[in-house]
């Protein structure tokens, strides 16, 4: 699947981690046979890796689970357990676990930052160092996303007990910020950005200075924020600035095309129409968004006005990019009660579009040469598995349309990233020892 399309007999010369060049219609003896069609990996646009241990674990009824605000608490408790030696162990699983579904590169949102009882750890980026660990032991492409997080509500109010792990002021995020970036330069990671939480746990000044402290060092890096995900958070936002969140974010900072709203579930129609026009990316995350009962993004109205958006795993309820596609055509149809609503201009496959969007957007957030098999970007690559029963003898764009809407178990035979084979006939070198580690963590987590 390249940009203009489908093309058969297509040579795919590498450099390193990098495409050097795409052919179509090419004669190569010599040439590694790929054992099925070929698209681009997915990038994810959100990601909590420790929450993958909490999946099925809040699934309670009564009022303690009733509402996102609910779990959340829940959630505080579960974290007050797990050391950097967890943090590694859970986000190596996870990591794992993404690529063989078909991402291939993640936005590793981090928040979990200090030790349990709330101070800082000596290394100021101990628990971050541990996602770079397990992304790099995995294989998978790593935006990491250092957060800012201060206060427990609008207006500046300080921080609840449950969220000391995540606590920074400006001088200690700046140097957690610094060290993030060595650890960049050291070939490590692939992109460093910034996270602001949201504008609960982010002052107006907060928010000001924390853009140009990224600046000094890559004035490009993207920039996450969690916007507008509960009706809540809108009415305090209102009740706080007169303002809607993403109305408010949109008249206050420099919102463009480095940006990424995560969520941004309750927009009224003038902020559908800005939001899009920005050209900062919708983070869509269906399955956790579901999970939640956040509600459902308004696609049709945002896709009309051509917005760029992505798809995340955030909470890692779901299982791979094909199901979050899904999920998003699929509220779409329960909510107007009809079918193929998400159409895209020049591709009547809803599966196969919905893919396509996915993939710039997904690229554009997390900054990285990725979403595309041609020349410079990176050799992010999946081989799509036709002896899957919902997959075999299909072709070209009804491929994709079965995977994302098909009951498929693993779209993907093989998956490379940057130019290196890390799933080959839908196994992972280190899958086995991974898991076992991740048994061993979640027996003394879940004690």
């Amino acid at each position: 699947m390249l940009p203009e399309g489908w093309r058969d007999n297509v040579l795919i010369v590498l450099a390193g981690d990098r495409i050097e060049s795409v052919t179509a219609n090419a004669v190569a003896e010599d040439a590694e046979r790929l054992a099925g069609p070929l698209i681009p990996g997915m990038p994810n646009v959100h990601s909590h890796a420790f929450q993958r241990a909490m999946a099925g674990l809040t699934e309670r009824a009564g009022p303690s689970g009733e509402n996102f605000w609910a779990w959340r608490d829940l959630m505080y408790r579960f974290l007050d357990r797990i050391t950097p030696e967890d943090n590694e162990a859970i986000a190596a699983q996870l990591y794992i676990e993404s690529l063989k579904q078909g991402y291939t590169s993640i936005a590793e949102f981090h928040y979990l930052h200090h030790h349990i009882d709330g101070r800082p750890y000596a290394n100021p980026v101990e628990m971050a160092d541990r996602c770079i660990a397990a992304a790099t032991s995995a294989g998978i492409g790593l935006t990491l996303l250092p957060v800012f997080y201060a206060h427990a509500t609008f207006g500046g109010a300080a921080p609840q007990e449950g969220q000391r792990r995540f606590i920074h002021d400006l001088d200690s995020y700046g140097r957690a910020l610094d060290a993030a970036m060595a650890r960049c330069g050291e070939g490590t990671l692939r992109r460093v950005g910034i996270a602001p939480h949201s504008l609960r746990a982010v002052t107006p000044e907060e928010l000001r200075r924390l853009v140009p402290m990224l600046d000094v060092y890559d004035n490009r890096a993207p920039i996450h924020i969690h916007v507008a995900e509960q009706r809540k958070e809108v009415n305090d936002c209102l009740a706080w600035s007169h303002k809607r969140p993403v109305t408010w974010l949109l008249e206050n900072a420099r919102v463009d095309a480095r940006w990424c709203l995560v969520h941004a579930t309750h927009l009224d129609d003038d902020e559908t129409f800005r939001l899009a026009r920005s050209e900062a990316v919708a983070g869509l995350c269906p399955s956790t968004e579901a999970n939640l009962g956040d509600g459902i993004f308004g696609a049709p109205d945002y896709f009309l006005q051509r917005g760029v958006w992505g798809i995340g795993g955030d909470s890692h309820v779901g299982n791979g990019p094909f199901e979050e596609l899904k999920l998003i055509e699929y509220a779409q149809r329960l909510k107007n009660e009809r079918r193929n609503i998400l159409n895209t201009p020049n591709c009547q496959s809803i599966g196969a579009g919905l893919y396509r969007q996915a993939l710039a957007g997904g690229a554009q957030a997390l900054g990285q040469p990725v979403g595309a098999i041609e020349a410079g970007k990176l050799a992010d690559l999946v081989v799509l598995d036709t002896d899957e029963a919902s997959l075999c003898e299909r072709s070209e764009d009804a491929l994709l349309d079965a995977a994302v809407f098909g009951p498929v178990r693993q779209p993907a035979r093989d998956v490379m990233v940057a130019g290196r084979w890390v799933v080959q006939e839908g196994r992972h070198a280190r899958e086995q020892q991974t898991l076992q580690e991740y048994r061993s963590v979640l027996k003394n987590l879940l004690q």
